[in-house]
Parts: structure tokens; sequence; C-alpha cells
């Protein structure tokens, strides 16, 4: 997990399905809000989330790379890389 401490970007709400993937394993989320810097995502379960990932907006078809920054019980804050 790396350390974030300020939002480089203003994050906008949203309501987009989106998929959080590694290693061949995908886990369904909900990108609650973005930015052009990261997002914060609703999780079943922040347990069994890598530190890094590949983020789909299924919405958009969109694609990021990111590192978890904060986690929650049911969401988790990344930054895109």
């Amino acid at each position: 997990m790396i350390n974030e401490t300020r939002k480089n970007a203003p994050r906008h709400r949203v309501l987009k399905v989106g998929s959080i993937t590694f290693g061949g394993g995908t886990i369904h989320c909900v990108v609650r809000n973005l930015s052009a810097t990261g997002a914060a995502l609703e999780v079943t379960s922040h347990i069994g989330i890598p530190d890094e990932f590949m983020l789909v907006v299924t919405a958009d078809g969109s694609y990021h790379r990111c590192a978890v920054v904060w986690r929650k019980e049911r969401r988790i804050g990344v930054a895109f890389y």
C-alpha cells in the first residue's frame, strides 16, 4: 500500500460498475468517486484484494493501474499510476 496523504485532482461522485483484476482473478466493485489520479471503490470485502491491481471501469471501457492508498471494511481508495 502506498502512502499518499493528499489528493492530486478533484474527485467526482460517480456510480459505475467496475472490476478489480489481478493474477487471473477478478473481483467486482462499484466506483463511487473518480478523478484523473485515483478513485474510491466499494467492494464486498477488502480482504484478498492485493496492494496493486488493474481497475476496469465497465461503463467507459477504461483501464487503470492502481495502488491501494487506504482500506476500510467495504471501501478502498486507490491512486492511478
